[in-house]
């Protein structure tokens, strides 16, 4: 028996076998669960990204900005699975102009946009899963330290603050319904969402040097293994919380 045994979980963010996502859904399914993507855009991509878990899940397609996608989300995940236990939000998007020293620059447009694709879909992802969750469960998000100014990551980070205060709120209102809220502030990892980050060599160079236990850019399993220990019966009792794992760089002096 695995730690999500017989448990239902629903993965967003699945584009590539090098994101944090599908290292959860490996990891999810290898401990017992069963399991459901979503995806944006290219959906074709995800299926065919799907088929390389150890078992093919359904691909649902959602896009975070559009209502009825959120409004109709609860009735498509029901045809495959008949609830829900966990949810994993690793969903983030900023425009080039918002990244990359831009800062100063910004058009509200564009943070808007970040805003309402990297922190306010945190909410809206769980609001639209929670008639899944009738039996509680839990949800988790993928997070970036967001106590500090990093280089180039800009309003991204302005971004992941309010995902960092979002989680709490949620924390707040969704444990009433027996339901857990937490994120994982994952180190810098060689992800599609990273190469995207003008200047994202900065982190490559820099982070494992400051890591006390030293830090892969190439192996998301340690924040998937987060997320799935989250997502299962062994933190009972933590919400609101969020677990560092950067090889312990964001508990180090500059």
């Amino acid at each position: 028996m695995g730690i999500l045994d017989g448990k239902r979980i629903l993965v967003s963010g699945v584009l590539t076998e090098s994101s944090i996502a599908f290292s959860v859904a490996r990891l999810a399914q290898q401990e017992g669960a069963q399991v459901v993507l979503t995806g944006f855009g290219r959906v074709s991509l995800v299926e065919r990204i799907a088929k390389r878990l150890p078992e093919t899940p359904p691909v649902i397609e959602l896009d975070v900005q559009n209502t009825d996608h959120l409004d109709t989300l609860a009735d498509r995940v029901g045809e495959h699975l008949d609830g829900l236990d966990g949810v994993v939000h690793s969903i983030g998007f900023a425009p080039q102009t918002a990244l990359g020293g831009n800062f100063l620059n910004t058009a509200w447009e564009d943070v808007a946009t970040a805003v309402h694709i990297s922190t306010f879909s945190f909410k809206s992802l769980a609001v639209a899963c929670l008639p899944l969750m009738k039996e509680g469960g839990a949800v988790v998000g993928l997070d970036f330290d967001a106590s500090k100014a990093w280089p180039v990551y800009d309003w991204m980070g302005v971004a992941k603050a309010g995902l960092e205060s979002c989680s709490r709120y949620l924390a707040r209102d969704l444990g009433k319904h027996g339901i857990r809220v937490n994120l994982v502030a994952a180190g810098p990892l060689r992800t599609m969402a990273a190469r995207n980050i003008p200047g994202f060599q900065e982190f490559e160079e820099s982070w494992p040097a400051k890591a006390p236990i030293g830090w892969d850019l190439g192996d998301p399993l340690p924040a998937a293994k987060a997320c799935v220990a989250l997502m299962s019966d062994w933190f009972p009792a933590t919400t609101g919380e969020i677990v560092h794992v950067d090889g312990g760089v964001h508990a180090m002096g500059a």
